[in-house]
């Protein structure tokens, strides 16, 4: 009787049931290829080379008559495949089921692997950073091709490196976490104390998602007193025009979904033709918009603050201020003094909920640790 083909959800899970046999040890003999998949997958700036490995061998598994270096169907001929299609339709769904620390996207849209109708041969340059990254997932892309390792082989050692990630990252958050519960029944932490650890937390290495989170934590535990609500929050760095949002933050009146206020997150100094951007977004807005708030962690121009100031007429009523991102949190937290330790955990939940593209490993790690600090005294 003829078995049938396994579909590529079933291969995929036939590959991670294995690799979590083989967890505590490599099924890989060469010590090249098993440092180059180990630098693939712990590559924690640059994420896109262990999603396009993983595509390239699902395509390859799923139709072992394709060239794993042929990703892209514009390069013709029976051995092509469409690696962005095994990418979108079977591992992101495989991805997020078991926490693998990947993006939450696919590799085949970055600026590196977009746009290309030639095999991803050694010989190839492509355009990225790191670029060890892609010269290494190249690498281990033509040693299937030239069968110096097997699909399978290679797909059981690149889960089962990821899950080490995954398990170590777990073992971190959990050691940190537990910490924190120790300092519980302590004096809480004052006003000023929230701001000086925020702060800190702002001033860390790729930070532009947090102000985002700072505003948002403050509407999520006073929202109700105010009788408003913080709409869910789009993916970081979408573009605007793509998800037709006002802003970064937006807030509508409880029970609605009109936007009455939007706060719009500058890690730099706000210009005139910021302002000047905000005034076209209001006119195109269906509803009244009441606010338009820009947050930035720079300096504020006094110039173009009067120069924001000028639009309220012009707008029918819509008020455009620049404030402060510190200024902003101190002001909320004096204010709603007695929530202080609810909206320090909210903001500490939503910087953990963030997908690691957004808020990294490391930032998420160094918040709980500079709480820590600060609880114990």
């Amino acid at each position: 009787m003829k078995t049938s083909k396994p579909t590529p959800i079933q291969i995929l899970e036939n590959i991670y049931n294995r690799a979590c046999n083989t967890l505590e040890t490599t099924v890989i003999a060469d010590d090249t290829i098993r440092e180059r998949v180990d630098y693939v997958c712990r590559c924690m700036s640059n994420r896109a080379g262990v999603r396009l490995l993983m595509s390239c061998l699902l395509g390859k598994l799923d139709n072992p008559k394709v060239d794993p270096r042929n990703p892209y169907t514009e390069i013709g001929g029976s051995k092509s495949f469409s690696g962005r299609t095994y990418d979108e339709h079977y591992l992101t769904q495989f991805i997020n089921s078991h926490r693998l620390p990947c993006n939450p996207t696919t590799a085949f849209l970055t600026p590196t692997l977009r746009n290309i109708d030639q095999p991803l041969t050694t010989d190839r340059e492509l355009v990225g950073r790191p670029r060890d990254l892609y010269k290494k997932t190249l690498q281990l892309i033509e040693d299937v091709a030239k069968k110096r390792i097997s699909a399978d082989t290679l797909f059981i050692e690149t889960v089962r490196v990821l899950l080490i990630i995954r398990n170590e990252k777990d073992a971190r958050m959990s050691s940190l976490l537990e910490a924190l519960e120790h300092t519980e029944g302590a004096l809480p932490l004052s006003s000023e104390a929230i701001v000086t650890l925020i702060g800190q937390h702002l001033a860390c290495k790729n930070s532009s998602r947090l102000p985002v989170l700072i505003v948002a934590g403050a509407y999520q535990v006073a929202g109700k007193c105010l009788g408003e609500s913080v709409l869910p929050l789009n993916v970081h760095n979408a573009a605007d025009l793509q998800t037709g949002s006002i802003g970064d933050v937006e807030i509508c009146l409880m029970g609605d979904d009109d936007v009455v206020t939007a706060y719009e997150m500058k890690m730099k100094r706000v210009t005139t033709d910021d302002i000047d951007v905000a005034v076209n977004k209001i006119a195109k807005a269906l509803n009244r918009i009441n606010n338009y708030i820009f947050v930035t962690t720079d300096e504020i121009d006094p110039d173009v603050s009067e120069y924001a100031a000028k639009f309220y007429e012009e707008t029918g009523g819509t008020e455009i201020a620049i404030l402060d991102c510190i200024g902003f949190l101190r002001h909320f937290l004096h204010l709603f003094h007695r929530v202080r330790v609810d909206y320090l955990n909210a903001y500490q939940n939503l910087v953990l909920n963030e997908p690691d593209s957004a808020v990294s490993q490391t930032l998420k790690e160094a918040f709980l640790a500079l709480r820590q600090v600060a609880e114990s005294g």
